[in-house]
């Protein structure tokens, strides 16, 4: 059985990367949830909505949140049992990616997993040197560039 993956998460960005994962991997959508926290929202609200999520699901649950210390957070640390739930907070699409490829395996491997992929999703590239593009290669049967056409 698949563990599965509850994003809790500030609006609208828990059901963005949702979204994102569905269309990476459509058939991940039984095991990926998403709960979107509205500005709004009563935490106490926030945490039965999050619960009912959790409830409707059988099995392990690994819990991702965005921002440490905010309201996401602090909900889904409540829910996290530390056995049948793992919480795993700075979520971006990299961890969620890894988390959906691994979701296979046990609750404590998917969140090294997942950890692993979101910290090597984050890297710094120059702006000076384009990635993945192809330099456009002379033909050796080409003249100089300061060739005159006849």
């Amino acid at each position: 059985m698949n563990t599965h993956i509850l994003i809790i998460a500030h609006a609208p960005l828990a059901s963005a990367l949702r979204e994102c994962a569905l269309h990476v991997f459509p058939d991940c959508a039984g095991d990926v949830l998403a709960l979107d926290v509205p500005p709004d929202e009563a935490p106490e609200q926030t945490q039965a909505n999050a619960q009912a999520l959790l409830d409707s699901v059988a099995g392990s649950a690994l819990l991702l949140t965005d921002v440490f210390g905010a309201t996401p957070c602090n909900v889904a640390q409540r829910l996290a049992d530390g056995q049948r739930t793992r919480l795993l907070c700075g979520v971006n699409l990299p961890m969620l990616l890894r988390a959906v490829c691994y979701r296979s395996e046990e609750l404590e491997s998917l969140l090294s997993r997942a950890q692993v992929g979101g910290t090597q999703g984050i890297m710094s590239i120059a702006a000076a040197a384009p990635q993945n593009q192809v330099r456009m290669l002379r033909n050796s049967h080409d003249q100089e560039d300061n060739h005159h056409q006849q």
